[in-house]
């Protein structure tokens, strides 16, 4: 059984931009929760325990509400324009028996033999859209490039998924690429206006 990483909430006492800059002096930070049906609610989550649940890797969560025990997965997440800490977050409810749409990252892994010939490598794009249920989500999904040859790509249709999981980005999506690096052009030498016309008088 999948275990997940545990938010730790409490009931938002007040709403507005003073509660909520007062929340973040304490060290919490603002919620709100919602799923379709049921009434949205405004929490608050420890910064400590939300930035070790996001360090985590995972990306479905457990917590307690309202007596029970339920699963959320981060939606939105707001950061401070200059100071880049998460300063809101939006939780919606996920059912662990139903599919879900999750944006993966991807890591390249081994050497290109492309590299070899005088290639560089290119991560062209470093996370792809899923549909899974939120019990296979992968934290990250791993390719091996080693056979990665010069003049030649990988698509997403090459990922290793697991057949639990299913591509939701297109195919074709490049994913990293091998070419030789861009020779610089060297500028073409100007000519100095009137040097004929002077060799010219010159002669005479």
């Amino acid at each position: 059984m999948a275990s997940y990483y545990k938010l730790l909430l409490e009931e938002r006492p007040g709403t507005g931009t003073g509660a909520a800059r007062e929340m973040r002096r304490k060290g919490k930070i603002p919620a709100n929760y919602y799923y379709q049906g049921e009434a949205n609610q405004n929490l608050t989550i420890d910064k400590k325990i939300f930035n070790q649940a996001i360090n985590s890797g995972q990306h479905v969560f457990e917590i307690d509400l309202n007596g029970k025990t339920i699963y959320v997965m981060i939606k939105h997440a707001q950061y401070h324009p200059v100071l880049e800490e998460v300063i809101h977050v939006d939780l919606m409810r996920v059912r662990r028996t139903e599919k879900m749409t999750f944006s993966i990252p991807i890591l390249l892994e081994g050497e290109a033999v492309g590299l070899s010939e005088g290639g560089l490598v290119t991560h062209v794009t470093t996370s792809i859209e899923i549909e899974c249920l939120p019990t296979d989500v992968p934290e990250i999904i791993t390719l091996d490039i080693s056979a990665l040859e010069l003049h030649s790509a990988i698509t997403a249709a090459e990922l290793p998924l697991s057949e639990d999981v299913v591509l939701i980005s297109p195919e074709e999506t490049t994913i990293a690429t091998c070419n030789p690096p861009k020779a610089e052009v060297e500028p073409e030498p100007e000519e100095i206006e009137g040097e004929e016309g002077e060799e010219g008088e010159e002669g005479e």
